[in-house]
């Protein structure tokens, strides 16, 4: 059996930017768990046959393993060279599987028996996820936009997106805007390691000479961590301080959650009794149940203020820029912003 084309991780990714689909023969498990983006599954065994041969493996050795996965891929030959063929490509077909060994190496065979170009990645899936942390720890043009809760930090980032800024929406990605309130009308978020996947695609097509934008966030997002290698860049990096006033900043977040159940609001409350104080709490439940949703906000701004001071603290030498305004005007904010950037830059 003549052994299938095998290229590195860089090679790989440069194909499938090409318009070369990526074809991920793992198990639907370990896709679901982490995959890189755009690839399609098509897996060697389900789920439960890759359990059976890993059993088989570790009890009666190689050989019975081997000769049983032959028995399960078999009789779906056919079906895999049919949803294979009927991807477009440019020049080659992109195979891997989690090192790089037998399920890649097979299904590239038969796909090159088949006559079509198939080529598997040196190293598999895991190459992939060290060349993402690699990529992590290089250093980036990073700048932070900081600010007290219910500034707006989001809508000004999409707004310089808009504006041609390179930007990325963290909380977007991870479907969590990072507080106990932040999984409210979210989408089911992704596995932290397909987070981290879907990140890097898109810092690693931004021009590294240019400012990247992000939002200032902790480790953790909901369920999702950022890489440990971009965290520790992040924290280092220059930070832009918008200072909106609480009035508007109240008015703001009324809008964004007050559209929730009170039941949902007051879960989320509960969470934070500790936190927030007793009587603080108290209060902020007899306010939901009343609807004065402004004095609940309002409340909550208390806890959520000084926890953003303490950490602003830590990093005041950090602070590159700060502005304050009355009113939330995000033409004006983000001008602001864009402008002190390329002034210093210049």
């Amino acid at each position: 059996m003549k052994n299938t084309k095998a290229t590195d991780i860089n090679t790989f990714l440069e194909a499938q930017k090409q318009g070369n689909p990526v074809i991920d023969v793992r198990s639907p498990a370990e896709y679901a768990n982490g995959h890189i983006p755009g690839a399609v599954n098509i897996p060697l065994f389900s789920n439960e046959e890759r359990a059976e041969i890993g059993t088989l493996y570790k009890q009666q050795g190689q050989e019975t393993a081997i000769l049983r996965g032959l028995e399960i891929t078999g009789p779906k030959m056919a079906d895999f060279v049919r949803r294979a063929k009927a991807l477009p490509y440019q020049d080659q077909l992109l195979v891997h599987c989690w090192r790089g060994g037998m399920r890649s190496g097979s299904f590239g065979w038969l796909l090159n028996t088949a006559g079509l170009p198939a080529v598997t990645l040196t190293g598999g899936y895991k190459s992939y996820r060290t060349h993402l942390l690699d990529f992590m720890a290089k250093p980036l043009q990073l700048y932070i936009l900081t600010g007290y809760t219910g500034s707006g930090k989001t809508e000004l980032l999409l707004k310089m997106k808009a504006k041609g800024e390179q930007v990325i929406d963290l909380e977007g990605l991870a479907s969590h805007k990072g507080s106990v309130f932040g999984g409210m009308g979210q989408t089911e978020q992704p596995s932290s390691e397909q987070f981290q996947n879907e990140l890097y695609q898109q810092l690693s097509r931004m021009d590294p000479l240019r400012p990247i934008w992000l939002e200032d966030e902790s480790i953790s997002l909901g369920n999702v961590f950022i890489p440990l290698p971009l965290w520790h860049q992040l924290r280092k990096a220059p930070l832009f301080h918008v200072k909106l006033g609480a009035e508007a900043r109240v008015e703001r977040l009324v809008r964004e959650y007050g559209e929730f159940e009170p039941l949902m609001l007051e879960e989320a409350i509960v969470k934070l009794t500790k936190r927030l104080g007793g009587q603080h709490a108290k209060r902020a439940l007899e306010a939901l149940t009343e609807n004065r949703l402004n004095e609940v906000a309002a409340i909550l701004l208390t806890y959520y203020d000084k926890a953003y001071e303490l950490g602003i603290e830590k990093r005041k030498e950090l602070v590159n820029y700060q502005a304050s305004y009355e009113n939330f005007d995000a033409e004006r904010i983000t001008d602001d912003l864009i402008k002190h950037l390329w002034k210093k830059s210049d």
